[in-house]
């Protein structure tokens, strides 16, 4: 069996309260460098035996893997398919119910199932799984850190768990720099625990 940690990326710089979705500029900010930094010595200090280090295209992933990789001394491979998930709100504040109950947003909700708002919950499903499947394949003799975001890790947790996709957001377990961890044997995926190790760094208000 191998072993796929993965993490989510770290604090972004966002004063402005934007839904960045796939906006490619945004940065960690200097908590999220902490975070990153958390993780690498976390890693280290448990003995894991990372071999491989992925992440999404995006930049704040590419920061939180870089101290990872510098860690172990490794490359970062980018990895387009744990992209975080499409979204129709993208660019705009973050919603709030006031602003999703707007009559102008009532189309993009007609559908929560699926979501009607962004990426089908099964595509995204789909990719993280075949990502997690080529990770562990291209990498069977140590541990990989793939660096994705808070929704496509929770909708990878509930397909290897056989969760409902449907969900409150808030429930997530999947804190900033946080590690999802999958073994995976041929194509099955089994969730095999999660940890925090950034949880003691305060979040700036």
């Amino acid at each position: 069996m191998s072993r796929v940690h993965v993490l989510r990326h770290g604090h972004v710089h966002n004063p402005d309260g934007v839904l960045y979705g796939r906006l490619p500029e945004f940065r960690l900010s200097e908590t999220g460098e902490r975070m990153a930094q958390a993780v690498a010595d976390h890693l280290l200090a448990t003995g894991a035996q990372v071999g491989r280090v992925i992440a999404s295209p995006l930049l704040r992933a590419q920061q939180t893997a870089a101290p990872v990789a510098a860690a172990y001394g490794l490359e970062i491979v980018t990895e387009d398919r744990v992209i975080e998930a499409d979204n129709a709100f993208a660019g705009g504040p973050t919603p709030s119910p006031r602003t999703l109950l707007h009559p102008r947003n009532w189309w993009l909700l007609r559908n929560p199932w699926k979501p009607s708002w962004g990426e089908p919950y099964k595509e995204q499903a789909a990719r993280m799984r075949a990502a997690i499947i080529d990770a562990a394949a291209a990498n069977p003799g140590s541990e990989t850190v793939m660096v994705s975001h808070q929704l496509p890790i929770w909708v990878a947790r509930c397909s290897a768990e056989g969760r409902s996709y449907l969900h409150d957001p808030r429930s997530r377990e999947c804190a900033l720099a946080s590690l999802t961890t999958f073994e995976v044997d041929g194509d099955a995926i089994r969730f095999a625990g999660y940890q925090a190790p950034a949880a003691h760094i305060e979040v700036p208000r």
